[in-house]
């Protein structure tokens, strides 16, 4: 039989080798017709007399990623249409059939009689790792590159292949849950360690070592399927299971809150699941699988997470009429700790990188930050001593801005000051190449403001990074309106190569991303100034998913920095446009007591020495509060919706401004750039999974009781009166191919 995605080669021994190699695509995924074509070769291998053995591997560099989340969420689809035509017991059996699919079939390998050796030669995750696993054997390749791994936890749901079933059988059960809750994905040393893979050969050997153990007679029985099992950790009812589960569920409540169903699930799998024999866990595993997958949390990270960060990634807002571009050699005029961060991704990513400063030690500097950064991943071994000197040499530092004469893009990393970016920029233009790309890395000032400074305004754009820069993932890119296509596809293609996630906003005060987490983070000293006890503030805003409470990032981002921001803003607006109360609170924070935040060791926290304990609440904040209020009579639930929606008004008004375009750029951007509650899908996939008219109703409550921060905009009202939601009608146009 011929099939599409795989062929299977037997030799003159009777092995089958069957190789997966999806035709027209870099990556291998797990896709309908991928999980019936298995399905067949499981049941020819399984019947032929001749075979005496399987080796499954990927004719691709990689062994595979796992499933295509496209097929799940058709999957829902196709639920939803069986609710409405068949009744929900119809639909339910049709869902639990329908995603079982892939269970069925790898425990068909399992229980097929007949040895199966998957050879691993790169990257295996999800459900493909779940086929490794379900094999008898496992070798892999000898390449760095590769990871095991279940990250579907991640995109709001889990492995429902067997994962949840044969790793705690096969490790340590802290080790199993901390890769099925964390989705932690590991190198071949520890995956050997562990006796997940059973050898790690050179590539020229891979099938030959997994033909090799077939032939040697190696058992087509899984560990757990022989008489006398015993599980790694002992029964769930022992004294080594009590220590874990109770455990388990204390560790996962302060982790997760419990806002994300799939890590609940989890636990319920495993503590369940180890209880039975394999079938009856599998079907446990199912069952949790196929709920999981109607939960509105799933629906949202899957398309978030999964499909619209990769349609972004992909170029989605990318200007179809402009050629690809490339940046060969990038300027950066500012070598502080931002632009030195730029300076050092961009080298890594393959660039040559030339840091500008007032003076040659500023912008040495600004070079030794990149080495620093490169030294810290050598010694944790996650970096060679040759990628260190391949990145530093990509970097030069100077004080002369002649160079700017051959660059192909200048991103502008100065202070945030209006004179300085104004200074900086007459400098530059004299000495920029015609077809030169000039961005600002500016966090709040309006790009069309910034650019009246800029002869040439079409060449001109906003690239907002945000710090950490080697560890945040998100990129703003700000449309002027004067900006042409050239320079917007310039960036993207740019931000693409250093490998971020980009979204595309048009011009505003903040942009997207600190208009609205300036929300979160100004809520927070409203509640100060309510007279909520400090420490509540921050619990509650990480119960309502955030991944750190607003008095915190308020610390990080820089309490002089918040204070500079306030300033200028009511400089330009008037004294209406920012809150009084908490401008003084402020003032009296930085310009009298000295606290700068986490920078100075000392803001709404007190920061230890390196390696010297926690930070702690400042005990004396209580104090500059006007109030306090009793913490039993606070509503837990209204202080975790004032954060989440707080931040979502301000996301829809961004759209009524047409600052956001598309919704998918507000979601991820949510997420990635400054972590609203992942589980939600972002700031509009909030309001659209709770329904317009349902967040309006929550809106004008809180309006009434807290003030005009809450207040809905008309776009909003209008939509909660048509039953609109953003997706439906400001649908994302497709990526471009």
């Amino acid at each position: 039989m011929a099939f599409k995605n795989f062929k299977v080669e037997t030799d003159a021994d009777g092995i089958a080798l069957v190789t997966w190699d999806i035709p027209g695509r870099s990556m291998n995924v797990l896709d309908t017709q991928t999980i019936e074509e298995l399905g067949a070769i499981v049941d020819q291998t399984t019947a032929d007399a001749a075979v005496k053995g399987v080796v499954i591997t990927s004719g691709k560099e990689a062994f595979s990623a796992g499933a295509d989340l496209s097929m799940l969420e058709g999957m829902n689809k196709t639920f939803a249409d069986a609710l409405k035509a068949s009744g929900a017991e119809a639909a339910q059996r049709m869902l639990f059939d329908e995603s079982r699919k892939l269970s069925l079939t790898l425990r068909k390998i399992e229980t097929s009689g007949k040895p199966w050796v998957a050879a691993i030669n790169g990257l295996a995750l999800g459900g493909a790792f779940e086929l490794t696993l379900a094999c008898h054997y496992r070798v892999a390749s000898d390449n760095p590159k590769t990871r095991l791994g279940l990250p579907e936890i991640k995109v709001g749901l889990f492995p429902g292949g067997g994962g949840t079933q044969r790793l705690p059988r096969m490790l340590q059960p802290q080790d199993a849950m901390q890769m099925l809750l964390k989705g932690d994905q590991i190198n071949l040393t520890k995956a050997k360690a562990q006796n997940i893979v059973g050898a790690v050969v050179p590539a020229a050997d891979l099938i030959q070592t997994a033909k090799d153990w077939i032939k040697a007679g190696g058992k087509a029985v899984a560990p757990w399927d022989e008489k006398g099992f015993k599980l790694p950790g002992g029964p769930v009812y022992s004294k080594n299971g009590m220590m874990i589960f109770p455990a388990g569920n204390a560790i996962y409540r302060r982790e997760t809150y419990d806002n994300y169903p799939a890590a609940r699930a989890i636990m319920q799998c495993a503590y369940e699941g180890l209880q039975l024999p394999m079938d009856a866990a599998l079907r446990v595993e199912s069952r949790y699988f196929a709920h999981i997958l109607q939960t509105k949390e799933a629906a949202a990270m899957i398309r978030s997470l999964f499909l619209s960060m990769q349609e972004l990634n992909k170029g989605a807002r990318r200007p179809p009429n402009v050629p690809p571009t490339k940046v060969k050699k990038l300027a950066i005029i500012g070598a502080g700790f931002m632009g030195a961060s730029v300076g050092y991704v961009s080298a890594r990513a393959g660039i040559d990188v030339v840091l500008i400063d007032r003076d040659q030690e500023s912008a040495d500097r600004g070079k030794g930050h990149a080495k620093s950064v490169i030294d810290d991943l050598i010694r944790k071994g996650r970096a060679k001593e040759t990628d260190r000197d391949a990145i530093l040499s990509r970097i030069s530092a100077t004080a002369d801005y002649n160079v700017l004469k051959d660059c192909d893009l200048i991103i502008e990393a100065v202070f945030e000051d209006r004179k300085v970016k104004a200074e900086t920029y007459a400098k530059a233009q004299p000495l920029l190449k015609p077809d030169a790309i000039f961005a600002s890395n500016t966090s709040t000032l309006p790009i069309n403001s910034l650019a009246e400074e800029f002869k040439d305004q079409g060449k001109f754009i906003g690239i907002h990074f945000f710090s950490p820069v080697e560890k945040m993932m998100l990129v703003e890119i700000i449309v002027g309106k004067n900006t042409g296509d050239v320079a917007l596809a310039t960036a993207l293609d740019y931000v693409r190569v250093i490998g971020k996630t980009p979204i595309v906003v048009n011009d505003s005060r903040g942009f997207f991303a600190n208009r609205c987490v300036l929300r979160f983070t100004a809520e927070g000293l409203e509640m100060l100034m309510e007279g909520v006890p400090p420490a509540m503030i921050e619990n509650t805003a990480k119960m309502a998913g955030m991944p750190v409470g607003p008095l915190s990032l308020s610390d990080e981002v820089a309490l002089d920095l918040v204070l500079k921001i306030m300033k200028a803003t009511e400089a330009d607006l008037g004294a209406n446009a920012i809150d009084q109360s908490q401008k003084k609170l402020l003032v009296e924070m930085v310009e009298k007591q000295g606290r700068f935040g986490r920078k100075n060791g000392k803001g709404f926290y007190d920061y230890p020495d390196k390696g010297k304990g926690q930070k702690s609440l400042w005990s004396e904040l209580s104090g500059l509060q006007p109030k306090h209020l009793d913490p039993d009579t606070l509503d837990i639930e209204e202080m975790k919706q004032r954060f989440l929606v707080v931040q979502a008004v301000e996301a829809a008004r961004t759209v009524e401004d047409h600052v956001i375009t598309d919704p998918r750029e507000a979601d991820v951007g949510s997420i990635l750039g400054f972590g609203f509650a992942p589980f939600t899908g972002g700031t509009l996939s909030y309001i659209d999974f709770m329904g317009t008219k349902k967040f309006v109703e929550l809106c004008h409550r809180l309006e009434a009781k807290y003030g005009s921060r809450f207040t809905p905009p008309k776009l909003l009202e209008d939509m909660a009166a048509r039953g609109e939601t953003f997706y439906g009608r400001f649908p994302p146009k497709k990526a471009a191919a």
